[in-house]
C-alpha cells in the first residue's frame, strides 16, 4: 500500500470511527468498535486490540480481533508494558530482535503499541497491533493511531484534545 493510499485509508477509518462512537461512553463498546474497524481496514493488521489497566501496573486483555492474546501483562514486561510504563508509542519493526517482546503468537513479526491517556494523563489502556509482516508500521501508523486513541480517550474519559 502506498503512503498516500495508507493516509487515505486511515482518513476513512477515522471518519467511520468518529461516526460510530459519537455519544458512546462505554469503554468496552468503544474499544470493540475501534478494534473491529482497524482490524478489517488493513490486511497487515493480524491482531488488533486493547489491553486495559485493571490495577496499578497491570494490563488485562480487552476487546480485540484476531487469535488469542495474552491475558495479563505487567507494566514491567513486553512492548505493551513499555508503552504503558513510558506513556509513549512503541514501534517494533522485528519482534525477534526485541528482548522485551512477549510472544503471544509465534507468527507475529512486528508490532505497534499506543498508550491511551485520560484527562489526568494516566494510562487507561493501550492499543496493540501485531503483524505477521516485518516492519509493518511506520510514522504514518503512529500518528494516525495516536489520533484515533486520542479520539477514544476524549469519548470515554474526557481525555486531552491533542494526542
Amino acid at each position: 500500500m502506498s503512503a498516500s493510499d495508507k493516509r487515505a485509508r486511515y482518513a476513512e477509518v477515522l471518519d467511520r470511527i468518529e461516526r460510530l462512537i459519537e455519544g458512546e461512553t462505554d469503554e468496552v463498546a468503544v474499544m470493540a468498535t475501534v478494534a473491529c474497524e482497524l482490524h478489517h481496514a488493513f490486511d497487515r493488521f493480524h491482531w488488533t486490540g486493547f489491553y486495559r489497566v485493571v490495577s496499578p501496573g497491570l494490563l488485562k486483555v480487552g476487546p480485540y480481533q484476531g487469535g488469542h492474546g495474552c491475558l495479563t501483562i505487567p507494566f514491567e514486561r513486553g512492548v505493551c508494558g513499555a508503552a504503558a510504563r513510558e506513556r509513549r508509542t512503541q514501534i517494533v519493526p522485528d519482534v525477534r530482535l526485541a528482548a522485551h517482546h512477549i510472544a503471544c503468537s509465534s507468527s507475529t513479526l512486528s508490532e505497534i503499541v499506543v498508550p491511551i491517556l485520560d484527562a489526568q494523563g494516566e494510562v487507561r489502556a493501550v492499543l496493540d497491533v501485531d503483524s505477521n509482516d516485518l516492519d509493518a508500521f511506520d510514522e504514518t501508523d503512529r500518528e494516525r493511531l495516536e489520533r484515533i486513541c486520542a479520539l477514544m480517550s476524549r469519548a470515554i474519559w474526557g481525555g486531552p484534545e491533542n494526542g
